[in-house]
């Protein structure tokens, strides 16, 4: 990792004192508007980020992470926020959350205020697009950085990786809908082109492939909106499905509300497998199957991982997948977990 660049070296390049600089991140009114433009664009040339709150968080012994996530809005990321939110209280550190909504321009931006403002770790769910803008700015920050939930930039030596392990959810949900005598099952969700829809659908693809059975993908966005329209499509295009792997518990809810609409009986006449296990599916009718990634656990278990690199130079494994199984409600017959 490259060296943090300073304000001397923002200086030197821009060919003006220190003084200056230090005036210019003060914003003083006594600095020339095109002074002040030459040193923002050297800073942004060179990489050098402004640690506004360091002395401040140093002198109070108050230490803070940083926690990007891309939506906020889906229950199953703002259980795991509060979930690490809370273990990193415990422990005396205070969170710095921001929320992307999916988009990079947003996720740079953000990343840059918190690196700022002087965290010490960054804990980042990613946002697909232009992601060399966001990982490169943390790379020359020279802080630790874990992706979690999802994966994009390839260089986990730098910026470890850890989710619960995908492939197997959709590979348990999966069998267990062939082990219902199911004659046709879709996956449902997840935007075609990303690695966390791959990763989600590629259990699911390689049971079918076991089974002899040919699958189908109605890729769209993780949203009810989404899975109550793909409950239309599957009746009037596709009557020889009778159930689903669903890529989020959103999509399998939506995909729920969508059949009971058109008076089709999810759990029997319709069977249906969600993924993620929010709050709420096992509190609707009826009840959703679903794959349990435990995401209040591994919120906690993420505290424990980026404190450990922080207090203890415990540098994270590369990539740590979590264990899942699978949650057997009404919307696929009674039972237990598996």
């Amino acid at each position: 990792m490259e060296r943090r660049p300073t304000i001397v070296d923002v200086a030197r390049v821009a060919g003006v004192s220190k003084s200056t600089v230090s005036l210019v991140l003060q914003n003083s009114p006594l600095v020339r508007e095109e002074t002040r433009r030459l040193v923002r664009e050297t800073m942004d040339k060179i990489g050098y980020v402004y640690n506004r709150s360091a002395a401040n968080l140093r002198s109070s012994n108050v230490g803070l992470i940083g926690l990007v996530l891309n939506d906020l809005r889906n229950p199953f990321f703002t259980e795991f926020a509060t979930s690490l939110q809370m273990a990193l209280s415990e422990r005396g550190y205070a969170t710095v959350l921001a929320n992307t909504d999916e988009d990079p321009a947003i996720q740079a931006q953000v990343v840059s205020a918190i690196i700022e403002h002087g965290v010490s770790a960054l804990v980042i769910s990613p946002a697909y697009g232009e992601e060399m803008a966001t990982f490169d700015l943390i790379a020359r920050a020279g802080i630790p950085t874990m992706q979690v939930l999802r994966k994009v930039d390839p260089r986990i030596d730098l910026f470890p990786f850890a989710a619960p392990d995908y492939r197997s959810g959709s590979l348990i949900a999966t069998k267990h809908l062939l082990d219902l005598s199911a004659r046709r099952i879709a996956f449902v969700g997840g935007l075609e082109g990303r690695a966390v829809t791959q990763e989600r659908m590629s259990g699911y693809l390689h049971a079918l492939t076991e089974a002899g059975m040919e699958p189908l993908v109605l890729a769209g966005r993780s949203s009810r909106a989404f899975g109550r329209e793909a409950a239309e499509i599957l009746s009037r295009e596709h009557p020889d499905v009778d159930a689903a792997v669903c890529f989020n518990d959103l999509v399998a809810l939506g995909m729920v509300s969508g059949f009971t609409k058109m008076g089709r009986m999810v759990g029997q006449d319709f069977r249906i497998v969600g993924f993620d296990d929010i709050e709420e599916c096992s509190q609707v009718y009826p009840t959703l199957s679903t794959v349990h990634c435990g995401i209040a656990e591994f919120g906690k278990q993420i505290a424990t991982t980026i404190l450990g690199w922080l207090e203890e130079q415990r540098a994270p494994a590369p990539e740590a997948l979590s264990a899942v199984e699978l949650v057997v409600r009404e919307t696929s017959g009674r039972g237990k977990r598996a």
